[in-house]
């Protein structure tokens, strides 16, 4: 078969058999009557076997090898192409996600799209004053698109430009709510730990409600900073996990301003007060924990709460005794104690 005749059967053009043959990849055997060079079946089958191969992503030189070199084994090589694959998709599925990020901030020009890489690229910097003057700039200059504030906000490990993500994404609104949902079930702590952070900042029913779900999270520090949110929004669902929070001395002080704060709701005092004695009336309290229980006992106004102050004035913990006491004459009822 003359070279156009198997350039139009095998899809392979006329140039590239050439460019074969001269390499020694595939050379015609036999020859024509007016003396041009044919392709046998045997030499159709190789192009094929080459344009298999190359399908998989070998150079030509590496397919060359792997006809001809009786010893070589393609364990190897593949192990490579399917490393150099994945870091080609890789390259691809970030440059994806770039462009992405820029269509969604719907530049006006190219001076806009311009503005934006430089704020992707700062966000991504290793220069903590670069991303956090990039996480400000995203507010103050050209809005740099939700998702890729939420994945620096999940990312960053630095306290102060973490504070600038988490403000500027309470800034755009409750857009990057949804992807901040997601990184509450992520797989890294630090990242499930800095969604519900970036959640507690942002206004609105719908921050509320993802952060009354967090209080089931299997995640304890999911639970205790969606509480303590919680509590600054008046929400009673958190009352047990400050509680707990109490008992356990984790962010005691914050829970228990969290529990005074929910108490100035009359609704909500004895209630509170009652949850606090009915843990005081478990005998495995610890006397430390007792008497972190009355100084939280001390911000909810009520009789319940001067009640249990009263009952724990009488402590047989001296230093739980004094605590109670000395709450109950700042809040004027020491004449309820029995002293």
């Amino acid at each position: 078969m003359l070279i156009g005749d198997v350039a139009r059967r095998s899809g392979v053009s006329a140039r590239m058999l050439r460019h074969y043959d001269s390499l020694g990849l595939v050379r015609p055997t036999g020859r024509s009557g007016a003396g041009y060079r044919e392709y046998s079946t045997e030499d159709i089958r190789r192009i094929f076997h080459i344009e298999s191969l190359r399908s998989l992503g070998l150079s030509l030189r590496e397919v060359k090898r792997a006809l001809d070199d009786p010893g070589f084994t393609p364990s190897g090589l593949v192990d490579d192409l399917i490393r150099q694959t994945r870091e080609r998709i890789a390259r691809e599925t970030e440059l994806l996600t770039r462009l992405r990020r820029i269509g969604a901030a719907e530049p006006a020009d190219w001076k806009d799209v311009l503005q934006i890489v430089a704020l992707l690229q700062a966000l991504g910097s290793d220069s903590a004053g670069k991303r956090q003057r990039a996480a400000l700039a995203s507010v103050e200059e050209v809005p740099v698109p939700v998702e890729a504030l939420v994945e620096a906000a999940l990312n960053e490990s630095d306290p102060n430009v973490a504070g600038a993500l988490r403000w500027a994404l309470a800034q755009s609104g409750d857009g990057g709510l949804p992807l901040l949902a997601k990184g509450l079930g992520a797989p890294i702590a630090e990242m499930r730990k800095r969604a519900v952070q970036c959640i507690a900042e942002i206004p609105g029913g719908e921050a509320t409600a993802l952060l009354q779900g967090a209080l089931t999270n299997s995640d304890i520090v999911v639970r205790r900073c969606a509480a303590l949110a919680l509590g600054a929004r008046g929400v009673a669902d958190a009352v047990p996990t400050l509680i707990d929070m109490v008992v356990d001395e984790v962010n005691d002080v914050d829970a228990a301003d969290a529990l005074s704060a929910l108490a100035s709701d009359p609704t909500l005092a004895d209630r509170i007060a009652a949850t606090l004695v009915d843990r005081l009336a478990h005998g495995t309290v610890a006397s430390s924990a007792r008497r972190r229980l009355a100084q939280a006992l001390a911000g909810i106004p009520g009789t319940t709460a001067s009640q249990a102050l009263a009952d724990l004035s009488h402590d047989a913990d001296r230093a739980v005794a004094l605590t109670a006491a000395y709450i109950l004459k700042l809040r004027g009822d020491i004449h309820r104690s029995g002293r």
